[in-house]
């Protein structure tokens, strides 16, 4: 193997293990918060964002999330302090 293809396959495993981790860090299902931020792409089309997580601590009470506290503190701390910056900072490291 060439030193170019060694560099591409170190950053293709670095890349690997970031998305492990990342994984890891989750504090509820990624199927849950798929649903989350498709709750909150309908629910802020029909409402204006008021800069809380409102919405997000509804969908967690609807959808009987026992950490909710843990699930706020992870999104606050990723980025996503009211509910449309959790679709617009959380959402895009799922992808």
């Amino acid at each position: 193997m060439d030193e170019k293809q060694r560099k591409k396959e170190l950053i293709k495993e670095f890349k690997q293990k970031q998305r492990e981790i990342f994984e890891q860090s989750l504090p509820m299902e990624r199927v849950l918060f798929e649903k989350l931020f498709d709750y909150l792409d309908i629910k802020l089309e029909e409402n204006e964002c008021d800069d809380t997580n409102k919405l997000t601590r509804e969908f967690l009470t609807k959808n009987k999330i026992e950490n909710n506290q843990a699930v706020l503190n992870w999104l606050s701390e990723n980025g996503g302090y009211c509910d449309c910056e959790i679709l617009a900072n959380i959402e895009e490291k799922f992808d």
